[in-house]
């Protein structure tokens, strides 16, 4: 393996012994329901899309009656999430469209049987769905396909590591970083991958005042080396202006 791929296992590893690992699925749900609560969850707090995804499961007996019911009502039980005006009318065209796309069959359990880069297009076709949200869906479902899930902490990471760069917007950062990682890993790696790089953005590398000075990776980041730098000149400079 080239140091490069070196480095971004060496991250891996060292995160894995901070955080744990392997990392315990958060979700058991089949691959439609799961596109659902991943539909909810943007930007939203995981407990809001969590009690909004409930109420739906609550109201509506089927994915079937939540595509049919009027979308007022859907509304209203999606409350707790930010811009439920918007993600009702998004989540009934998401059901319609798979629906018309399968021939009647309101169901994505048939992604099970196909290699993961084309159930990701297969699902990226459809408005409204990115590839966080097509990758969340393979990984976070119980169908549990290789595929890498990249949010806001997961991509401020690895950009701050160097691992993207600082153009690379979260969209097209998901196949750069899948790529980095060995063929070889199974999903819970991936899913290990993700989750521990989530971890350390919002337990250490925040998006304001990152704590470099108890980064376990400080020594592997750019970033971190340049803060630290801009630092200690400015601790020098102090000193010198006023000397004990």
């Amino acid at each position: 393996m080239n140091s490069s791929g070196e480095r971004v296992l060496e991250i891996h590893e060292r995160l894995c012994r901070l955080y744990g690992c392997p990392v315990a699925y958060f979700h058991h749900l089949d691959p439609l329901s799961e596109l659902i609560s991943s539909l909810l969850s943007h930007r939203t707090r995981n407990a809001d899309s969590g009690r909004a995804f409930k109420a739906l499961r609550k109201r509506f007996a089927t994915w079937e009656n939540v595509r049919d019911a009027d979308v007022n009502d859907v509304m209203n039980e999606i409350s707790p999430v930010t811009w439920p005006e918007q993600k009702a009318p998004r989540i009934q065209a998401v059901l319609s469209e798979i629906t018309v796309r399968r021939d009647g069959d309101l169901s994505l359990d048939f992604l099970k049987d196909m290699p993961e880069d084309e159930a990701q297009d297969w699902l990226e076709e459809i408005t409204g769905i990115g590839p966080k949200t097509s990758a969340a869906v393979l990984i976070f479902s119980n169908l549990r396909k290789r595929a890498l899930p990249v949010d806001s902490h997961h991509h401020r990471v690895a950009q701050r590591l160097g691992l993207i760069g600082e153009k690379i917007a979260v969209g097209p950062s998901h196949k750069i970083l899948k790529a980095q990682l060995p063929e070889a890993w199974d999903a819970q790696q991936l899913y290990d991958n993700h989750e521990v790089m989530m971890f350390h953005g919002q337990k250490c590398c925040y998006f304001q005042s990152p704590a470099c000075h108890r980064c376990v990776l400080l020594d592997l980041c750019p970033t971190g080396q340049r803060r630290r730098q801009i630092s200690q000149t400015q601790q020098e400079r102090k000193d010198h202006a006023n000397p004990p």
